[in-house]
């Protein structure tokens, strides 16, 4: 959430334009006056390190919204019909054949690397794996007697889809999403980092790793900070998957209540074993 309200308000509070080349002031070290010290440029770190935050929260969230509707669809169709299941399935089979990140490669290699293009590559990329997940939801589910009794009482099928299956599968939707959300951000910054990301004149993580790795050894700060975004970008947005799945999943939590009870009975038993052999 901080990374996300910095990079949403730059434009309001930065102290210096993620854009502005000052030769003067190249490759400068942490100081007051530059947080985060200066590129090969003298463009100040620490501006272009939240400028390229906005970028990737775009991008992560496009990917994220794109490939959970289409995913949720296919899986839907897929899950529900069963003529449809076998060949649907064996297209998605062969898609995930390949990494995510090489088949994102191949498709922004061959349609170019601009914002729009990246989002519809990384689409591509991570909706499969939408599909499979939403897929085995719905197979659980309309094994259930109320959707057996919907289907005997004469209800439509699309009707059936849409307001007794997918209310009852939106758990797996939202942590699903919640994880390819970080997948893009952190595949948006390798294909920067790669040279088939965006315009090296739009600052992102990954154009600016990609342009630090020259300096490494003299301006470590030029990789440390957009480096540190990253990991901390992805790993919270993971941590919040993981939070998601525990609170809509039932099981686990019965299960972390099990292990915690586990836990507190084991502890009064070694302070009980303690206490009688102090006796």
């Amino acid at each position: 959430m901080i990374i996300l309200v910095a990079s949403v308000t730059s434009s309001v509070w930065l102290p210096h334009s993620p854009t502005l080349i000052e030769p003067d002031q190249r490759l400068q070290g942490l100081s007051l006056q530059h947080w985060f010290g200066t590129d090969n440029f003298g463009r100040d770190v620490f501006a272009r390190t939240i400028a390229a935050a906005k970028v990737s929260f775009f991008i992560g969230a496009s990917v994220a919204l794109i490939a959970t509707v289409m995913g949720t669809l296919v899986g839907l169709l897929s899950g529900y019909f069963k003529k449809i299941d076998f060949l649907v399935m064996r297209l998605i089979d062969g898609m995930m054949a390949f990494p995510a990140l090489l088949l994102a490669l191949a498709l922004v290699a061959a349609i170019g690397g601009n914002i729009t293009n990246i989002i519809i590559a990384l689409t591509f990329a991570f909706f499969p794996q939408m599909a499979r997940v939403i897929r085995s939801a719905v197979l659980k589910v309309k094994q259930i007697q109320f959707v057996e009794a919907a289907k005997t009482t004469g209800t439509g099928s699309g009707t059936i889809l849409f307001f007794y299956i997918l209310p009852n599968v939106v758990s797996p939707i939202i942590v699903q999403g919640t994880f390819t959300f970080a997948k893009a951000i952190l595949a948006e910054a390798a294909l920067s980092f790669l040279g088939l990301g965006i315009s090296p004149t739009i600052p992102t993580w990954g154009n600016m790793l990609q342009e630090a790795q020259n300096y490494i050894t003299i301006a470590p700060w030029l990789c440390i900070f957009p480096g540190l975004a990253i990991v901390t970008t992805v790993l919270s947005l993971n941590i919040l998957g993981d939070g998601l799945r525990d609170a809509f999943d039932p099981h686990s939590r019965m299960k972390r209540s099990g292990a915690q009870r586990l836990s507190n009975k084991t502890k009064r038993e070694t302070i009980n074993s303690i206490g009688g052999r102090t006796v």
